[in-house]
């Protein structure tokens, strides 16, 4: 499981006054719930146990009150979606069981806990069409989870090395339509811009030590492709 960096307060309060983009009135009320989710995720990942729970308190909250706006009234285009109502419930769950592990003092379990929510709702959405820049980020993640856990052992002998650089092209790949897929208003912020950077730097470099058959440098270069990644996610995945 990859761990996200714990936030500062400053951080804190950068994630949590990101924009949501509007779309329909249920994807944009799950995008408006998701800067604070994404602060509880961070947040279980460090050791402060007070932060962890006010962060957690808050996206129980918004959702909370996401559900009592959308939960019997469902919008297009999730309107023939039966199951719309009993994910919001089960994402809910989630939110609660992490509570009680936060409270137990147990973060580690509270953040592994936690990253089902992104699977729910991004399940959610690709049920009904939906796609949102957070997709694009899962799909990210997604492959640089196997980079970073198997790239290491991968890296022993060239046959490994091989395989990783198959993985490394589709996270090239990824890495692509993280600025393909970036609204325009990403596109003008400065500090999306910049982080988006690091990604590509991270992953260009893994990418070229493969190519050069340089091992040494590509077992560093894995070991940096986690950090960029998780400091874009903080705020705008």
């Amino acid at each position: 499981m990859i761990r996200l960096p714990a936030l500062s307060a400053a951080a804190l309060f950068l994630a949590l006054s990101a924009p949501a983009w509007a779309a329909d009135p249920l994807t944009d009320a799950i995008q408006a719930a998701y800067p604070p989710y994404r602060a509880a995720l961070s947040l279980t990942n460090g050791k402060d146990q007070a932060e962890a729970a006010a962060a957690l308190a808050q996206a129980r909250q918004a959702w909370a009150d996401l559900q009592a706006r959308h939960a019997r009234n469902v919008p297009v285009p999730y309107q023939r979606d039966a199951t719309v109502a009993a994910t919001l419930a089960d994402v809910a769950v989630v939110y609660d069981k992490a509570a009680g592990q936060v409270q137990a003092g147990n973060l580690t379990a509270a953040h592994n806990t936690l990253e089902q929510v992104r699977d729910l709702l991004a399940a959610l959405r690709q049920r009904n069409g939906v796609v949102v820049y957070s997709d694009h980020m899962n799909a990210f993640h997604e492959v640089m989870e196997h980079v970073v856990v198997d790239g290491p052992k991968q890296l022993a002998d060239a046959p490994g090395a091989l395989a990783l650089l198959a993985q490394v092209g589709a996270l090239d790949h990824l890495t692509q339509r993280l600025r393909s897929q970036a609204s325009p208003a990403l596109l003008g912020d400065a500090d999306f811009t910049a982080l988006l950077g690091k990604v590509e730097e991270s992953v260009a470099a893994l990418k070229q030590a493969l190519l050069k058959q340089d091992l040494p440098a590509a077992r560093d270069a894995v070991t940096k492709i986690k950090g960029p990644y998780s400091r874009l996610f903080r705020k705008y995945g």
